[in-house]
């Protein structure tokens, strides 16, 4: 008998209780605010802020400001030396590292063990309930799921206390059962060191009935690639005959997608898009034939959101979750059981239904290119390359993009810096698919291409193989969950790789 088919029935509660999620979304929300501002009450920020008078959503906007991380820091580091009660009740032991700030090189997040259970493990069980409802004939459990991980370090030298990626802390709290369903061995899931982390990862999953892969597409792609040249074999199919899922999350899929169909040819193939931040568990995507995700509402995770043109304003609109309104691009504010209040992560959405409540991530706050009123954000991007590639059967690997300013003629352009997997035979058809396409997608870039008086027509430049991860490895942010910045309206990023593309 199938494991799978026995597993099925720990889901199905849930797989109800996510019903709500399609008609209750306002009533979900208020109960986790009351939930969050109730047992938070008495921490130092509590107290600081009236917690205890807090009846409802408008008490909570009118009492709390909307934060920052540099708002935030010096609690957080306070926490991390073992300060108890300051941001979230009790002592919180984790911290996601994650990128850095204007002031520093990195961010600490808090990982209460609320918040690991109920976000961030409830976010992988409901993904895994989800796939499984969709799919009534999938056998996931009957074989086991290579899990991608980054690495983490002691906090501040105290006891039991860590720092790292978030997926690394994941693995280190996960039940013990999961290890049971899981590859690779703990010690190498968190090995530090990403180039022998996959060649161990590849040795020691690939003699392994592997049905399922968790990970960011980028890093995942290295290790399969590394697996196929150790195996000598073709397609990964031919090393796991029953792979059936990738559920990925971290970077956006669509660069990928053609590499991994070229990979993978099983039919019975599926791909389901999470969105785990360090910050939280915030979507699902419930239908594969939509690629927008379900927010997810019942979590530790109460939203709002401030419409992108407000954002840098110094009294942005706020609204909470029934004040959204579709085809608008948002920046999310969320409070959490990690001790985050009204905090601005730098992702933007754009929801694409509000019954129930769907998205699709648009971009960061600080990675779009508007240096000449384009507004253009990595959605366009991704969309526009997509277009090209599909028009022309190349294949990207990474890119990234920024503004060239004005001359002494008031010329300027965008610069885009791609590697490519397969090159298109014509690099200007390319190029002209590309920008033809921003034009089609977005009205601000468009106004700024009209015959050439603003922005001129953009420029590629190829990178050569491998630049970007001996970019990253450089800066020491190769593996884990670290990313290529997209779109940077500053071209600090993109001098540093043009030199080391030279």
């Amino acid at each position: 008998m199938s494991i799978t088919k026995i597993v099925r029935k720990v889901f199905e509660p849930r797989q109800k209780e996510l019903e709500k999620h399609f008609n209750q979304g306002k009533a979900l929300q208020e109960a986790v605010l009351g939930r969050l501002v109730a047992e938070a009450q008495d921490t130092e920020y509590g107290r600081n802020h009236a917690f205890a008078s807090i009846k409802g959503y408008d008490d909570f906007a009118k009492h709390i400001p909307v934060n920052t991380y540099e708002e935030l820091k010096e609690s957080i580091d306070r926490m991390r030396h073992g300060e108890t009660d300051v941001l979230w009740p009790g002592r919180v032991k984790w911290y996601a590292k994650s990128s850095g700030t204007t002031n520093d090189k990195s961010k600490f997040i808090p990982v209460s063990k609320e918040g690991l259970k109920r976000i961030h493990y409830r976010g992988g069980f409901d993904a895994v309930a989800m796939y499984l409802q969709n799919n009534p004939k999938s056998r996931m459990f009957d074989g086991k799921g290579l899990i991608l991980g980054g690495s983490h370090a002691p906090n501040y030298n105290l006891k039991d206390s860590l720092v790292g990626d978030l997926s690394a802390i994941l693995i280190e709290n996960i039940n013990p059962l999961a290890n049971l369903v899981r590859v690779p061995k703990k010690q190498t899931a968190l090995l530090s060191d990403f180039e022998i982390k996959r060649d161990r990862i590849a040795r020691e999953a690939m003699n392994k009935n592997v049905t399922n892969l968790s990970g960011v597409p980028s890093w995942m792609l290295s290790v399969l690639t590394r697996m196929m040249e150790i195996t000598g074999k073709t397609h990964l199919e031919e090393v796991w005959p029953n792979i059936e899922v990738f559920f990925h999350g971290g970077v956006a899929f669509t660069p990928y997608r053609i590499q991994y169909e070229q990979l993978i040819t099983s039919p019975n193939m599926h791909y389901m898009e999470t969105y785990n931040a360090s910050e939280g568990f915030f979507g699902l995507q419930n239908d594969p034939s939509d690629k927008s995700m379900l927010l997810m509402l019942d979590y530790d995770v109460f939203y709002e959101f401030i419409p992108m043109d407000e954002i840098g304003k110094e009294n942005p609109t706020i609204v909470p979750l029934w004040g959204v309104e579709t085809g608008k691009n948002y920046a999310m504010v969320i409070s959490t059981s990690c001790g985050l209040w009204r905090y601005e992560i730098g992702d933007t959405i754009q929801f694409t239904s509000t019954n129930p409540y769907k998205f699709i991530i648009s971009g960061r706050t600080k990675h779009f290119i508007n240096a000449f009123g384009e507004e253009l954000i990595v959605d366009n991007a991704e969309k526009g390359l997509a277009y090209a590639c599909e028009q022309t059967g190349a294949e990207v690997s990474e890119y990234t993009a920024a503004p060239v300013f004005m001359d002494q003629n008031a010329k300027c352009r965008h610069q885009w810096l791609i590697e490519f997997k397969k090159r298109p035979a014509n690099l200007q058809q390319f190029s002209d698919l590309l920008d033809k396409h921003l034009q089609e997608i977005n009205s601000d870039y468009e106004a700024k291409r009209y015959k050439d008086i603003t922005l001129q027509h953009l420029e590629i430049i190829e990178a050569r193989e491998n630049l970007f991860n001996d970019w990253l490895k450089l800066k020491g942010k190769l593996g884990g969950q670290h990313k290529v910045p997209r779109l940077s309206n500053s071209r600090e990023h993109i001098e540093q790789l043009l030199k080391l593309n030279a």
